[in-house]
């Protein structure tokens, strides 16, 4: 059955991951599993003898003190070029779609201003975009990363698009893996595959969303559409292919967690979390049915010995290619991969846990762009939850960006990095303007987080009046400079009694969808104005 055959290529995938650290081949498989593959991310091993930036460490100093920039130094991904040989060939391959051209046919539709309030008593936001409702309560995609086309162009225009923003979401849910003892043996069930097909693990998905008039009525709309991440491999059969973009870990449980995302002229950065970021570019959108019929099963190129392929965008149980015929998980689009930076120093984070090391490589749980400074900056945050043996609250740091195209040497931090000045931690997203730094604190399912402002004095962190409440489930945050917003989504969904529908308070009854997602934007200069 094909799930079967899927989960034998996840293994095999990921044998050949690990024989890549020792210097091995893996044994010639099936056409459809990778030979010899390795994420994009994975490098050797680091060991004792790893030297880290002359910047000086520093150990735990408290909340809002400095910590050593060096720490985030990032090297140039091991197979950058190897990815970038595969990506060639991938695109003489498959066609290519820009993102206005994706756009143009977006085929689903945000509704504006509907009911959906997971603000409860905190204030209502500026605007607010609610998503198709098997969007906004998925058990499979849950909304983190936000960026946009302020982060992309200094102008804020991406040819005659409009105003476009982008969140990432990572799939969440694999009951055949999670529920399974033995995760190897065995198939999904068919109510598995019944359900959005939950039983394969995805990866992640960027959503692209415009504000724009609809050209028939000539009314205002919001419209999206959604692209899966991939990373590019070379089968046993010498053919190019691609996959699900997953965390170099094995066995997969989450992938990827795409807490943050940047766009900054054609490419974008996905952060992944132990590793530090993944490269995409815009110019990379394969398009796997241009006549925008799937039925027809659309003619897609030939690979190196000349043998002509289809693509099949209905079959959401494949990926890659499959005895010459694309897959994708359903999606029409896929950005594979170009290049990855992975963090220098040790990786000292303790696994399964909230809790962070205070020196070392860092986690990447977020970054975001700074465009009012000079030079821009990548700032790149950690998700922690402090313990009495890991007492860190989080580092943030940032680095000049136009330094991360380059991929041919390492990039540092500049300058500054600071711990979070949040005694209990719980960062989920960062964003820095004109000086002040801003920062989204979850609180849980049942409790609106908190929007915190920062600025830095006398080298350390100083918070700027008091919290301001904002939504359950606050993730990302993203600066649009041209409407003066500060934007962010919300993650949770309604399910069981823990997860948004029990607890309720007088001031959300009942029968109030406060869990269902929404991208929410809050007017920045009433944002600073507040005490």
């Amino acid at each position: 059955m094909p799930s079967r055959r899927i989960r034998r290529a996840w293994l095999t995938a990921a044998a050949a991951a690990s024989l890549a650290f020792t210097g091995l081949a893996a044994p010639a498989q099936a056409e459809d599993v990778p030979r010899g593959a390795s994420d994009p991310t994975v490098q050797e091993p680091r060991t004792a003898e790893t030297t880290l930036s002359p910047l000086a460490a520093r150990a735990w100093t408290s909340p809002g003190g400095a910590a050593s920039p060096g720490d985030f130094t990032l090297s140039p991904g091991a197979l950058n070029s190897e990815t970038t040989t595969r990506v060639s060939r991938l695109d003489s391959v498959l066609p290519k779609s820009g993102v206005q051209n994706l756009l143009a046919g977006a085929n689903r539709t945000v509704d504006p201003w509907c009911s959906r309030d997971p603000f409860g008593t905190a204030a209502d936001p500026d605007v607010k975009y609610c998503l198709q409702s098997d969007d906004s309560v998925s058990r499979e995609w849950v909304p983190q990363g936000f960026t946009g086309v302020s982060d992309a162009k200094d102008d804020e225009l991406w040819g005659a698009a409009g105003n476009i923003q982008l969140f990432a979401s990572y799939d969440g849910w694999d009951p055949g893996r999670e529920n399974d003892p033995n995760p190897a043996a065995g198939d999904c069930t068919a109510a598995e595959l019944e359900a959005d097909d939950a039983c394969n693990q995805k990866g992640v998905r960027i959503t692209f969303v415009q504000s724009r008039t609809n050209p028939a009525t000539g009314t205002p709309e919001v419209k999206y559409r959604h692209v899966l991440l991939g990373w590019t491999y070379v089968n046993s059969a010498d053919h190019v292919s691609f996959d699900g973009l997953h965390a170099s870990e094995y066995p997969i449980q989450k992938g990827v967690h795409a807490g943050g995302i940047v766009w900054y002229g054609n490419y974008l950065y996905v952060a992944d979390t132990r590793n530090g970021l993944r490269v995409f570019d815009m110019r990379y959108i394969m398009d796997l049915d241009p006549d925008g019929d799937p039925s027809t099963h659309d003619a897609m190129g030939a690979d190196t010995d000349g043998v002509k392929t289809t693509a099949d965008v209905q079959d959401k149980t494949k990926v890659g290619r499959h005895d010459n015929v694309w897959y994708s998980f359903g999606y029409r689009y896929v950005m594979p991969q170009v290049a990855a930076w992975k963090f220098k120093a040790d990786q000292g984070n303790p696994s399964g846990s909230y809790t962070c090391v205070a020196t070392g490589a860092p986690k990447a749980s977020y970054i975001s762009l700074d465009r009012s400074t000079n030079p821009d900056r990548l700032l790149m945050g950690e998700y922690c939850r402090p313990e009495t043996d890991h007492p860190s609250t989080g580092r943030i740091a940032s680095y000049p960006v136009a330094a991360l195209e380059g991929r041919s040497a390492d990039v540092t931090a500049e300058g500054w990095a600071n711990y979070l000045p949040l005694a209990n931690g719980g960062a989920q997203g960062a964003a820095a303007n004109g000086g002040t730094l801003y920062v989204n604190e979850s609180k849980g399912t049942d409790e609106p987080g908190n929007l915190w402002r920062y600025e830095w004095s006398g080298g350390g962190l100083v918070a700027k009046g008091q919290a301001i409440k904002t939504a359950r489930g606050a993730e990302d945050l993203y600066v649009e400079r041209g409407t003066g917003r500060l934007w962010s989504l919300s993650e949770h969904r309604p399910g069981s009694a823990t997860d948004c529908t029990a607890n309720r308070d007088a001031a959300d009854p009942a029968g109030t969808d406060y869990c269902q997602r929404v991208l929410y934007g809050h007017e920045l200069s009433w944002v600073d104005g507040r005490p």
